[in-house]
């Protein structure tokens, strides 16, 4: 049995234009970076909290369950965790605060390559495999007007970045380098080399 351990529509829309069949049940973890924590050790180690709090909850004895009511054979489950921050000069750009700072952000990205990291764990009963993916993203020139206009529109806010590629901001963005699905949310190549190996196919 297959979980996502994740609220994003995207990152459910992605494993189910893969062909996967899931349940979903989001994973509530602090998501603060740690004082001089690297941009890929961050997002693995969030990935990895996500998919095992999941793992742990799902597998539970009922009595001390807070979370779904039902018994789930551990040999048998995975769960599949994910976090995707953006990074430029080796800072971390994560989800922006309010409006101001994803203005801020923006005002960073403008005329300039990127990093978008994924971190993808998959906690299983024999323990958790964690991998990350990396995609270099350009941005055009943005202008104040541009900058305002966009961020009126609240796609920014619960994007890390500021952005959203599938969105309105794919106007600006003339190449990319890597995997288009990693900046969305979740690398589908690289979560079916993880799942396969596991021995989970999309007909599963």
């Amino acid at each position: 049995m297959l979980v996502l351990a994740s609220a994003s529509p995207r990152r459910r829309e992605l494993l189910t234009q893969a062909g996967y069949r899931f349940d979903v049940h989001p994973a509530h973890v602090n998501e603060d970076p740690l004082p001089g924590e690297e941009p890929i050790a961050y997002v693995t180690r969030l990935a990895r909290e996500k998919a095992q709090a999941v793992f742990n909850q799902l597998t539970a004895p009922l009595a001390g369950r807070s979370g779904p009511k039902l018994r789930l054979d551990g040999q048998s489950l995975l769960v599949l965790g994910a976090d995707t921050t953006v990074t430029l000069d080796g800072h971390i750009l994560a989800k922006p605060a309010d409006p101001a700072d994803a203005a801020r952000m923006l005002r960073l990205l403008s005329g300039r390559t990127h990093r978008v990291i994924t971190g993808v764990a998959l906690a299983t009963a024999a323990g958790t495999q964690v991998a990350a993916e990396v995609t270099g993203v350009r941005f055009l020139t943005l202008s104040e007007n541009d900058i305002a206009a966009y961020v009126a529109t609240s796609e920014p806010m619960d994007k890390a970045g500021a952005y959203a590629i599938q969105g309105r901001a794919a106007r600006w963005i003339p190449r990319i380098e890597g995997c288009y699905f990693n900046v969305v949310g979740l690398p589908l190549a690289l979560v079916t080399q993880m799942l396969e190996s596991q021995g989970l196919g999309t007909k599963d």
